[in-house]
């Protein structure tokens, strides 16, 4: 009786000890913790600082309750173990819940600085990952702590991973894609691009896919991959456009006009708006024309803008060719038929 006596004893002095220990620990390390954080300019400190305040006095509870019952149980008592293990998962879990609770902080904190939008979204979507990935290390260091073997379990997580890795293949591919679509920025939305033959507007850009707006109004859906992997002109990116155009005029035409055609096509190039001139040549005698090379610049990327320019420059053309009888020239064959007598 007074050795069972001894050892309630010593199991209240353990138990007593852990509790005025906890309760001095959480004032000691609040009145520390407050004396850093005044240092600081931001509060996401006192945000840590806090969090894990929060923690000492509930893992001290449990962590005294847990190293009572553990010196009065004598004997393997299957109830004594299983309360000891449930005290073990509570610890964890709140030491889980406060982790989670500062990297969630964390990601918002990251959030809030990033400009980027959609970089933004993708940052605040890996939340419910933070979680998971948290919660399954910490099942998994229970699981080993209270004797569980693993082995059996590593297998099967080490089959499923396998399984789930083959199957969640092309997903992760394109998880990938449309990150590095959000660092490198080939594009953005809003923007005029010209990827695998589709030319329109970037609509959206999504985990798995993009949307492009084409300029025939349809919604074109394309997998990030096929974008990263093929070449993407982006027009919103450039500062002027070149274009090129071949003109043909009949061999008919005589030399004095011959000369006036460069001209004629530099001043109706200058007199356009949103037009710049560069260089106008008779380039070559061709199978049925006399061709002339115009190269002009369109200093703005609203293809939309540049196309109307384009235009008005094509309709001056066909004007000023017409008041100085300038033909242009068409696919043409002459024949000769010999009219000689045969004998």
């Amino acid at each position: 009786m007074q050795i069972f006596s001894e050892k309630i004893f010593y199991a209240l002095l353990i138990f007593f000890t852990g509790i005025v220990s906890t309760i001095l620990i959480s004032k000691i390390s609040k009145i520390f913790f407050k004396r850093i954080a005044n240092r600081t300019k931001t509060d996401f400190d006192d945000f840590i600082f806090e969090s894990v305040n929060s923690t000492i006095k509930p893992i001290g509870i449990l962590l005294s309750t847990y190293f009572t019952i553990d010196y009065f149980s004598v004997s393997d008592i299957t109830f004594v173990s299983v309360l000891l293990n449930i005290k073990k998962l509570l610890i964890l879990i709140i030491i889980i819940k406060a982790l989670n609770k500062i990297l969630i902080r964390l990601l918002s904190e990251a959030t809030s600085k990033i400009n980027d939008d959609s970089l933004s979204s993708m940052i605040s979507s890996l939340t419910p990952l933070t979680k998971a990935f948290t919660w399954t290390i910490g099942s998994i260091f229970y699981l080993q702590n209270i004797g569980v073997q693993m082995t059996a379990i590593w297998a099967l997580l080490s089959a499923g991973g396998i399984g789930a890795g083959l199957a969640l293949k092309d997903p992760v591919q394109e998880f990938f894609e449309y990150i590095t679509i959000l660092l490198d920025k080939p594009f953005q939305k809003g923007e005029f691009i010209k990827a695998d033959g589709v030319l329109g507007m970037v609509e959206r850009v999504g985990v798995r896919s993009s949307r492009i707006r084409s300029i025939n109004g349809e919604i074109i859906v394309m997998s990030n991959s096929s974008l990263t992997n093929g070449i993407i002109a982006n027009y919103a990116q450039m500062r002027k456009r070149r274009l090129v155009h071949k003109l043909g005029v009949v061999y008919e035409t005589s030399p004095e006009i011959m000369k006036r055609i460069p001209l004629i096509l530099k001043n109706i190039v200058s007199d356009t708006d949103n037009a710049t001139f560069d260089r106008c040549h008779f380039t070559d005698f061709g199978d049925f024309s006399l061709n002339f090379e115009l190269v002009y610049y369109i200093p703005t990327n609203n293809y939309f803008a540049a196309m109307e320019a384009q235009q008005n420059i094509n309709l001056k053309i066909m004007e000023e060719f017409k008041l100085n009888n300038i033909e242009f020239a068409f696919p043409t064959q002459t024949l000769q038929i010999d009219r000689g007598n045969s004998k």
